[in-house]
């Protein structure tokens, strides 16, 4: 799955716009390396997003193409 459609359908960051800039200013690493919107998120991975001067982390969980708001805290798991 595309980095910017999970970090949208998991509510991590609420719309997909807003994800695919924060990939580009350089704000979203996977596995301790830049992403680009475009990069393949798989089951395992670290994704690291920096909100203001803060450095945040997840693991991913699951991959879902649509899922309920309720249900989509289940596909990470937060770290740091």
């Amino acid at each position: 799955m595309r980095l910017d459609k999970f970090l949208k359908v998991s509510r991590v960051i609420k719309r997909r716009s807003v994800a695919n800039e924060a990939c580009d200013i350089g704000r979203v690493k996977i596995n301790d390396k830049q992403a680009k919107a475009f990069s393949e998120v798989k089951v395992g991975d670290i994704i690291e997003i920096k909100f203001g001067e803060t450095w945040t982390k997840f693991e991913v969980l699951s991959l879902e193409q649509s899922i309920k708001k309720e249900e989509a805290e289940n596909m990470v798991k937060i770290l740091e």
